[in-house]
């Protein structure tokens, strides 16, 4: 992606079911789970990059001894920082306890981090926030190992403010309106709830505090305390949990919007928000890593108990389609085979935008996450190819030359990569006219490559504000001066906010919103624009269910090709010389291409929870006002 889109969070949660002795003698180390944990951090880096955490439990430890450990970082380097901090401190508790290097009991009984219950969390900061009180896991600290809870997750509520109420309204004080801070005390307090019933249970047979702790813990009801805690919850969510004593869960948001994997075998419960993660840290079958289904939460219990409870009612299925295009890491079998449906289908737009003239085309992409979709865009260039030549020397009823022959088998898709990101450049200096000449030369390109009568065709896996293609890719594309030059975008047009995860809130940062109000300004139509505004603020009293997308209408009267034809206009400053196509991919390509993933909100408008409604008026209210304020 050529604009900077930061998003989502990974999400990892590994349990133990053997004795760490088991682990020492089988892989040579206690400390597996750390360093697996380790790995599948690592291979979710694509996630987040603000900050990282771990936390860990150690089970059925003696009183007095620590049993929860946890470390953040929002560091440059998060997950390397941690695990450094992790690393130094095993060090030194073995270089100061030397006979305990093979003493598997006194390591857990001394070594903080090791333990057969972990989760680690790498973060994109969606409010801008950083600062090492917003990067998870979260803790809500308790003497009671069963009152004891660890949160972390990859999600966004839309309804945060409803929630914080409803916590006020059972009598707490939350000391954030964050939607991390408001889920963990929700399911905090009915965690607390559970605990209280089943004291007084205990206590009614004659149990003491001392005995009864045990039983709690054997007893508690983990699938009805999500239940009662998700009741109210509007949004996009895969949550993991750890408690005290050493239950654990992860639990998906109704629609799937946002992604979870489990594995299990006789050693380990794994749970992450990618399936090829899972796989390289546990070199395990792709057919053996499930996908949990919406409105489910994996839960496993403290004696190895593993479940799939059904939690929230499942709505439609509308799982994050930017998962497949552009988020998740593309060694996923299923993914990879889905971005390169993606550059294949786009291809009867491209022979057309170029007039058929592939001899006369060169075909790049914009490094580095289009490159899945540049291979399937290439392998039906092939295919047509291959075709016309076939035709060609068909028509020939065999009286054709042995040069005119040669010539046409010799014909072949012209490929280079002509855009490469320089990742070292930075854009130090603020003043304007200075920064732009600087951001102008974050890509740079292969020359010799391209001649003046060449089409230039380079895809992108989308577009989304369009603002490094406007001062760096065109123009650097320019200088190598094709006749035309074609942006191909594997994604079709995004024209909403998201309001699940992503931070992609304001919709004048959207470049089909400004090509749309640019449209409405050429054809006189502006007035639209306040027709609009006063329809979406007569709905902000009204309940969630009843809110309708009223932006849409902003769209209504514009076919998607002149849109996307404005786009090439404002993308095009008057230094170009070149001919600007752009060219998106549709809805329904994008279906075809990623079937099991049809959460098309982006492109569509049809958000899959209520609140996304009441979220796209708000961000709209906000554009009309010139009010920078978040619309979730």
């Amino acid at each position: 992606m050529s604009d900077q889109l930061k998003h989502e969070c990974g999400i990892a949660l590994i349990r133990l079911l053997k004795p760490l002795e088991y682990y020492k003698e089988k892989y040579g180390t206690a400390f597996y789970g750390i360093n697996k944990m380790y790995l599948m951090m690592e291979k979710q880096h694509n996630r987040g990059q603000d900050g990282a955490g771990f936390a860990s439990i150690k089970l059925d430890v003696k009183p007095g001894q620590r049993y929860i450990s946890r470390v953040r970082s929002n560091a440059a380097q998060p997950i390397q920082d941690i695990f450094s901090q992790i690393n130094e401190r095993i060090n030194t508790e073995l270089l100061e306890n030397p006979g305990i290097k093979d003493d598997v009991a006194a390591q857990k009984a001394q070594i903080p981090y090791i333990g057969e219950l972990l989760m680690g969390h790498v973060r994109y900061g969606t409010f801008g926030k950083n600062s090492i009180e917003s990067v998870h896991p979260f803790l809500r600290q308790n003497n009671w190992m069963h009152r004891n809870l660890i949160m972390a997750g990859n999600f966004n509520m839309t309804n945060v403010f409803k929630l914080f109420n409803k916590l006020v309204e059972l009598g707490q004080h939350p000391k954030d309106m964050a939607d991390t801070v408001t889920v963990m005390e929700k399911v905090g307090h009915f965690q607390d709830r559970e605990v209280r019933k089943l004291y007084k249970k205990f206590k009614a047979k004659g149990l003491s505090k001392i005995e009864a702790s045990p039983k709690i813990a054997e007893e508690i009801d983990v699938a009805k305390i999500l239940r009662k805690s998700a009741r109210d919850w509007d949004g996009g969510y895969a949550m993991g949990g750890l408690m005290g004593h050493g239950d654990a869960f992860l639990l998906r948001d109704p629609a799937g919007i946002r992604p979870a994997y489990y594995y299990k075998n006789d050693e380990v419960v794994v749970v992450a928000s990618e399936r090829p993660v899972i796989q390289t840290a546990f070199n395990a079958p792709f057919d053996e890593v499930k996908e949990l289904d919406p409105g489910k939460a994996i839960i496993i219990k403290k004696n190895g108990e593993v479940s799939l409870d059904q939690i929230t009612q499942p709505l439609e299925r509308k799982a994050c389609s930017f998962e497949r295009i552009y988020f998740s890491r593309g060694s996923d079998a299923e993914i990879y085979q889905e971005r390169k449906m993606l550059g294949k289908l786009l291809f009867p737009k491209i022979l057309e935008s170029i007039d058929n003239d592939i001899d006369n085309t060169v075909f790049s992409y914009i490094p580095n996450t289009a490159e899945t979709s540049f291979y399937g865009m290439v392998e039906e260039g092939h295919a047509v190819l291959n075709q016309q030549k076939r035709d060609y020397i068909i028509a020939g009823e065999g009286k054709l030359t042995a040069k005119q022959v040669d010539d046409t088998l010799s014909r072949k898709l012209r490929t280079e990569k002509i855009a490469i990101k320089d990742a070292k450049l930075r854009t130090f200096i603020t003043e304007d006219s200075s920064r732009d000449d600087l951001v102008a030369h974050v890509y740079d390109v292969t020359y010799g490559v391209v001649q003046p009568e060449d089409n230039l065709v380079i895809i992108d896996d989308s577009i989304v504000r369009g603002t490094t293609l406007k001062k760096s890719i065109l123009k650097m594309m320019d200088r190598l001066n094709p006749k035309k030059i074609v942006v191909v975008s594997s994604a079709p047009q995004i024209r909403y906010p998201d309001c699940y995860g992503i931070d992609m809130a304001r919709l004048e940062g959207l470049v089909a919103f400004r090509a749309a109000l640019a449209l409405h300004r050429d054809r006189n139509t502006y007035d639209t624009v306040e027709r609009i505004y006063k329809k979406c603020k007569l709905q902000t009293e009204m309940e969630d269910v009843d809110v309708v997308n009223h932006v849409k209408e902003l769209y209504d009267p514009f076919t998607d090709q002149e849109i996307s034809d404005k786009i090439g206009e404002l993308l095009s400053d008057e230094d170009i010389n070149a001919e600007v196509k752009v060219i998106y991919q549709t809805v329904e390509d994008l279906h075809k291409a990623c079937p099991k993933n049809l959460g098309d909100w982006y492109f569509t408008g049809n958000y899959p929870t209520d609140g996304g409604n009441r979220v796209v008026n708000r961000a709209y209210i906000n554009f009309f006002e010139g009010n920078d304020e978040r619309a979730y």
